[in-house]
């Protein structure tokens, strides 16, 4: 059901005072929300998924790490690279995450897909279109997970 309000705020006899439900749109005005605000949402949500974290820093294919005091170490409690492009309602994100060694690699991908688009959504409204995910570290400075007998 859509409404047509006036120039004086008031809808038009006969009408619907109702307003569609858009995210960011309310009776008073619109609500736009920063894309590093939801990228560091996304990056965040990443970190709910336990085999999942930070990479170090890349230059031309090769991982900076802690070398000469320049990066930082793939890490899995240190918030993901991550970018968003929000346009009106809609999100795009990218983000470059590590994986503890031994899990699955297109698991946690999924599994940080999932928890990022849930949560933006969640605390946003925005409708996320797509999640790109780039792993671009193993952790394997942690103790293994321990194996199920």
């Amino acid at each position: 059901m859509t409404a047509t309000i006036s120039d004086a705020g008031q809808p038009r006899p006969g009408e619907s005072s109702q307003q569609p439900a858009v995210p960011g749109r309310g009776e008073l005005g619109t609500l736009t929300i920063n894309d590093s605000v939801v990228a560091k949402i996304a990056s965040r949500a990443a970190l709910d998924v336990p085999d999942a974290g930070a990479a170090a820093p890349r230059v031309l294919g090769r991982s900076l790490g802690k070398a000469g005091g320049l990066g930082r170490e793939s890490s899995l409690q240190e918030l993901p690279k991550a970018s968003a492009h929000v346009d009106g309602s809609v999100a795009l994100l990218d983000l470059h995450i590590s994986v503890r060694w031994g899990a699955s690699v297109p698991g946690t991908a999924e599994a940080v897909r999932e928890s990022v688009r849930s949560r933006v959504n969640e605390l946003t409204g925005l409708n996320v279109a797509e999640v790109t995910i780039a792993v671009t570290g193993l952790v394997t400075h942690l103790a293994p997970p321990p194996r199920v007998r």
